[in-house]
């Protein structure tokens, strides 16, 4: 399973983040009119991964550019790495709520 993650991963990261942003306004239509289907369960994996590209740029960016020296030639303050102690932590499901 993690192999076919891991293909999936690197397809979508050679996507051109402009086209696949034009997707998601097409996509985030179709998951507002939920049926349940396999096809809207396609249609929210679909959103989920572009929203993820963008997610994954930005993030990117807010790193790149905390690594950048600042005016005075100072590196700034750069994003801290997690640090996990050996007990493995079950997954935390996140919860989603439609906007009221």
């Amino acid at each position: 399973m993690e192999k076919i993650l891991k293909k999936l991963a690197g397809q979508l990261n050679s996507l051109d983040e402009a086209s696949l942003i034009g997707l998601w306004d097409k996509y985030y239509e179709k998951v507002q009119k939920f049926t349940p289907s396999r096809e809207w369960e396609e249609d929210i994996i679909i959103l989920s991964l572009i929203q993820s590209i963008r997610w994954k740029n930005q993030l990117f960016n807010h790193c790149l550019s905390s690594r950048l020296p600042d005016a005075s030639g100072e590196d700034q303050e750069s994003v801290r790495p997690v640090i996990r102690n050996d007990v493995k932590k079950s997954a935390k499901v996140l919860h989603f709520r439609p906007r009221e």
